[in-house]
């Protein structure tokens, strides 16, 4: 999820769309296997769900964390998202999102994600369809059922809402002049109607229309600006597939700025207009850090980034692809050092490769995101600012056990609660998931391990894959067969010995509570009251 910064402080209208053209499946595209779609059918969520003459009914993937996430039968290839703002960040815009999608089997019900809006009509291959909501899935009835290989686009007229879903946390954010989104791992379809799972990524545009003095900006690249009257609409398209959870859109009283990054990358940066000056300093780093994580996992594999600095207090940073949302306290607050924001800015950056780009399969291999959105964050600590990568390591072997016993095992994290703004993101799956990567350059050598990197990244560019895929390349670099060794570290109740370190030990459990400090209020280490801290190991 989230880097959160607030990790350091918790545990932590009718406008119209254009068609867009009938989009193709990039070729390295990986969509639900079949081996997941068979089971998903015959869990007890789905059984009751496909048959005309049961009655409309939520969908779902049958995902170990959310269940009722995504829906089988059809593969979405690209999404149209138009929004129309009204300068209000209380009122509902106007919206209407078109979906392209390859079906899979025949399908007499159409189930799509949807929440916390309300649909006004749906059109089905140019037909109009009956519609009802079923918990917070959009159940559509074409005139006629859908045949298995068609190319289906559904069109849908909804509002979307950026008042607060009660006891639900993400959507749409407000911010001190406008909105943003914040869609992970669950609240896509908080926004609009969507297959809201990761396995199924897509290629989208945005039309977004606001009155003037009012700039939008989206995932991807400009593809036109139309004025009209008092109001603008600004058009984006992104070339590579993108997860749902990592949809952005910023609408604000904003400065858009523009440099270089390497091989000529172009770098957007969108930040409040009256905060341009004072944000520059930070926003001048971002083409270095590019360049310096490329050096460590290879080209940066989208056709742009920048940072997104929100007038918000959303407890996180969020890696949306191409523009990653920060809180822009993060980089006017004092008290937070320097070294520590940068950290924050490249753990960020580190997910365009891993989490955006390789995408998980399913919200358990999360720990693939955020395990190694948590390496490259502690390496350049280390390597920039002489932040020991062992001294962290040690210290998250130390409360490894606890981190275990509290969330689960890395690759196994325990559910989330109903409402729980935490969710599946606590410290197992962030520094307890650096950990294992720390383990397993010690078990292959860094040679080998800095190998791995590269090809994972690599074969998996705008695809999903699984911890299994990781545990097969990961044996084949190494040359030997590592099951054995990721089944403890990524599944045991207790953390291994560590290569290497046979003093590593677990820490006693602290004999009191610690209160959340803000990092480098005190010049002593910041104690997150949960496990969500960004560098809580040694922030000085």
């Amino acid at each position: 999820m989230p880097r959160t910064l607030r990790k350091a402080r918790s545990d932590r209208s009718s406008h119209r769309s254009a068609a867009p053209r009938r989009a193709q499946p990039p070729a390295s595209r990986s969509s639900v296997p079949r081996r997941l779609r068979a089971g998903l059918l015959a869990s007890a969520v789905s059984v009751c769900l496909l048959g005309a003459s049961a009655a409309p009914a939520p969908l779902g993937l049958g995902d170990r964390l959310y269940p009722y996430l995504g829906n089988p039968g059809y593969d979405v290839m690209a999404y149209d998202l138009s929004l129309t703002y009204s300068g209000d960040n209380t009122k509902p815009l106007r919206a209407v999102t078109t979906i392209s999608a390859r079906v899979t089997r025949t399908l007499e019900r159409v189930n799509l994600d949807f929440a916390h809006g309300t649909v006004d009509a749906v059109v089905v291959d140019g037909s109009p369809a009956a519609f009802t909501m079923a918990g917070e899935d959009l159940v559509i009835t074409p005139r006629t059922p859908v045949p298995a290989h068609h190319w289906m686009r559904v069109t849908v007229r909804h509002t979307s809402d950026p008042r607060a879903a009660k006891g639900r946390d993400g959507g749409w954010v407000r911010t001190a002049d406008g909105l943003a989104m914040a869609n992970q791992a669950d609240a896509a379809h908080l926004v609009f109607p969507c297959n809201d799972h990761p396995s199924d990524k897509a290629l989208f545009t945005f039309r977004i229309t606001a009155p003037e003095g009012y700039t939008a900006v989206a995932n991807g690249l400009p593809a036109g600006v139309a004025r009209a009257g008092t109001s603008t609409t600004w058009t984006y398209r992104t070339r590579h597939p993108m997860a749902t959870e990592l949809a952005q859109v910023s609408l604000g009283r904003s400065a858009v700025l523009h440099r270089p990054g390497p091989h000529g990358l172009p770098v957007r940066d969108v930040v409040p207009a009256g905060d341009r000056k004072a944000l520059e300093p930070w926003l001048a780093k971002t083409p270095d850090q590019i360049a310096w994580m490329e050096r460590k996992v290879g080209r940066y594999p989208f056709e742009t980034y920048g940072l997104l600095m929100a007038g918000a207090d959303t407890g996180f940073e969020l890696e949306t692809q191409t523009l990653s949302l920060f809180e822009k306290d993060l980089f006017t607050d004092s008290a937070y050092p320097k070294w520590y924001v940068e950290s924050v800015m490249v753990h960020e950056l580190a997910h365009q490769w891993f989490g955006d780009s390789v995408s998980p399969r399913t919200w358990s291999d999360v720990w693939l995101n955020e395990g190694h959105a948590t390496w490259y964050e502690a390496l350049y600590a280390d390597e920039t600012a002489h932040k020991s990568m062992e001294t962290r390591m040690k210290a998250a072997y130390g409360a490894s056990d606890r981190w275990r016993e509290a969330g689960g095992p890395p690759a196994r994290p325990k559910p989330p609660k109903p409402g729980q703004k935490v969710g599946i993101f606590r410290s197992n799956v962030y520094d307890g998931a650096a950990l294992v990567l720390y383990a397993l350059r010690q078990e292959i050598g860094r040679p080998a391990f800095e190998r791995l990197e590269r090809a994972w990244v690599r074969r998996h560019r705008d695809a999903t894959a699984t911890t299994a895929d990781f545990v097969r390349l990961a044996s084949d670099i190494a040359g030997r067969d590592l099951t054995g060794f990721f089944q403890g570290w990524l599944y045991g109740q207790k953390t291994p010995p560590m290569p290497g370190h046979p003093d590593w030990k677990q820490a006693p459990p602290p004999k009191t509570p610690q209160k959340t400090q803000k990092a480098g209020q005190t010049g002593k280490a910041a104690q997150p009251a949960a496990p969500r801290s960004v560098m809580k190991w040694a922030v000085r």
